[in-house]
């Protein structure tokens, strides 16, 4: 029978030199020793085992076996307060014969996090003279992650930072094993997964009212099954759940990946992401954009940098989705990356990692994409977020504050609990707006599934695509700090556009838009808000061309379209310099689609100045109404 490796096996050189004699114990203690050692075959006999060495270290307090074996088992069970003060009481009797020791008392000084300590510990143990290699590998990887915590406390203070986990309660956790938490982007409703009857692996979900989370209760369609669905993520609109589905008779690997959709009867019935996505091989811990365009998952498939790589996955317009690709070097290691989580921001990914510098075992790291779409170095979370002990899944809420993860803590319900924490504010994602509403027929007010584009007005980029779902609803989230251009295409209607100054705007902010679509006929008319000018000039400013691309974009799709560009401003000045401004203006529109392709034939332009006003003149803001630019449908 196996005894777990707690009681300590020494070395003859080292009690040569040594001055501890192990063989002048009192003999009822070495007896109670000897019991103890018996009970080791088991965590569970710990307790009993722990009892009897302390009962032979009040015999005798010379007993520097008992203290370590004391250590040891209060090492196996993570209580490194009392594993170190008995590896000292051990060190305290005779240093050179604890020498051997200094491996398993530095771990429990980081497991504490006092790693400067157990960086000393450490070098004392390899100090040792031929030790053998898998001890000398063993030192030299624990002093790799010690030096590395070392110089990240330097460089990264953590000031007034408290890192206090606050479990979620009875309402979501039981006695039974609860983890991988994924949350919506309005904080109202978390999924999760929980290990039912300690066996089937199913999913429940939990209400935010305001104050506390309602009890959980097993989602309700056809997601959940006899056979283990676990490792989910909620889109942030909460209308599509992906997941790791394990052993399912559809599968192409023991692990594929599944996607349920919220239905008025429920979540339907997992469906296989297909062969794009999945592999013979092991997918799992999906994650979507909040645009629903692409889907990060973890695979052990042949061909990566490791044994676990991130991969990417993007949602075409038919439907389907593209073949996956590897995330490349910087995010992947020779070592295992896995549990992708995106934010909200579509822009910041948080996942682990043992193969990139740490504190030992999976590490949790964030990378976040520059204005090229590359992504960024990774950056270790630090302590205490991370230890030497093997992290999970994280996820962090759309307020770039509020992360959510699983754990044992001492008040843990039973095994991993969920539980959540605020974010150190160095490692928090970028803040960010999101904007709700409904896409529309103006005639008919039927709902219309469309496309939907943000672009930043300054740099052109697109931040994000987005399609609505089969009524027309859609969900769209934007980093704070700029000014976008929004864009609805549909064929067959025209499309519409609008500016949001959102520069200014407070982070965390939701707006509700409602977006009617015009159908393309004669007469219909759309105001071109996303055209610019500087005051009393006629000269496109580049931010314009954002729109205007659209405009082509629309007559190539209709190539028997004919429109009119027509200009208009407020009565600010001379009515015949307004005149002459809108000609000027309008004019400026149609040179630039002619050349860009569009046949000047399909295009004309009228200047009407201040003749027309659609609002008030009295008044700045109607004033900025009636400068304005309009697409008119005169010919198909």
């Amino acid at each position: 029978m196996k005894k777990w490796l707690v009681f300590p096996l020494f070395i003859g050189f080292l009690q040569a030199q040594a001055q501890y004699d192990p063989a002048k114990i009192q003999k009822s203690a070495v007896k109670l020793y000897m019991k103890a050692g018996e009970l080791t075959t088991s965590p569970g006999n710990f307790p009993q085992a722990i009892k009897m060495l302390e009962e032979s270290v009040k015999i005798d307090s010379g007993y520097a076996e008992a203290y370590l074996s004391l250590g040891g088992m209060y090492q196996q069970l993570k209580d490194y307060s009392r594993a170190i003060y008995n590896y000292e009481k051990a060190r305290g009797i005779d240093s050179s014969f604890f020498l051997d020791y200094n491996l398993s008392y530095s771990i429990c000084l980081a497991g504490r996090g006092e790693f400067s300590q157990a960086l000393g510990a450490i070098n004392r143990f390899l100090t040792i003279n031929n030790l053998n290699e898998t001890s000398r590998k063993a030192g030299e990887y624990r002093k790799s992650c010690y030096t590395f915590a070392v110089d990240y406390e330097q460089n990264h203070p953590s000031g007034n930072y408290r890192f206090e986990p606050l479990n979620l309660g009875d309402s979501v956790n039981s006695a039974v094993l609860e983890y991988y938490p994924t949350i919506t982007i309005d904080g109202k409703k978390l999924v999760f997964t929980r290990r039912v009857n300690n066996t089937n692996e199913d999913f429940y979900e939990s209400d935010w009212t305001g104050d506390h989370w309602t009890k959980a209760r097993s989602l309700e369609g056809n997601i959940n099954t006899n056979y283990n669905e676990a490792a989910q993520n909620i889109s942030q609109d909460g209308q599509w759940l992906v997941f790791d589905g394990c052993d399912f008779p559809n599968g192409y690997g023991s692990c594929d990946l599944y996607i349920s959709y919220l239905t008025s009867d429920g979540w339907s019935s997992p469906e296989n992401l297909g062969a794009a996505v999945n592999t013979e091989f092991w997918e799992t811990a999906p994650s979507l954009s909040p645009d629903k365009r692409d889907l990060y998952f973890a695979s052990k498939r042949p061909g990566g940098h490791g044994g676990s790589d991130i991969y990417v996955s993007h949602h075409l317009p038919n439907g389907e989705w593209s073949p996956a690709e590897n995330l490349g070097p910087v995010i992947n290691s020779s070592g295992d990356e896995g549990t992708p989580f995106i934010h909200a921001d579509n822009q910041t990914l948080y996942f682990t990692s043992n193969g990139h510098p740490g504190y030992g075992d999976n590490d949790l790291f964030l990378s976040r994409r520059d204005a090229n779409g590359k992504w960024t170095k990774p950056v270790n979370l630090g302590y205490p977020i991370n230890t030497i002990e093997d992290e999970g899944s994280l996820v962090v809420a759309a307020d770039g504050r509020t992360a959510y993860y699983a754990s044992d803590r001492a008040d843990t319900r039973g095994g991993l609990d969920i539980y959540t924490f605020q974010l150190r504010e160095d490692i928090r994602p970028i803040r960010t707006l999101w904007v709700k509403g409904k896409v529309f027929d103006s005639k008919t007010r039927k709902g219309l599934p469309s496309g939907l584009e943000l672009a930043d007005l300054s740099t052109k980029q697109v931040i994000s695509k987005v399609q609505t779902d089969e009524t027309g609803n859609y969900l769209v989230t934007l980093p704070v700090g700029r000014d976008y251009a929004f864009n609805v295409n549909r064929r067959g209607y025209l499309f519409f556009s609008d500016n949001f100054p959102m520069s200014e705007k407070q982070a965390d902010s939701v707006y509700n838009i409602d977006i009617a679509l015009q159908p393309i006929e004669v007469n219909a008319t759309i105001i071109l808000k996303n055209i610019f000018f500087d005051l009393g000039k006629y000269d496109l400013r580049p931010e314009s061309h954002v729109e205007l691309d659209k405009v082509i974009q629309l007559l190539k799709e209709n190539p028997s379209l004919k429109i009119e560009i027509s200009g208009h401003t407020d009565n600010i000045g001379k009515p015949a310099d307004n005149l002459v401004l809108s000609r000027n203006r309008a004019h400026a529109v149609v040179n630039y689609l002619s050349s860009n392709g569009i046949d000047p034939r399909r295009l004309s332009s009228q200047g009407f100045g201040d003749t027309r006003p659609i609002s008030d003149n009295k008044i700045e803001a109607g004033r900025a109404q009636n400068r304005r630019t309009e697409l008119k449908v005169i010919g198909q």
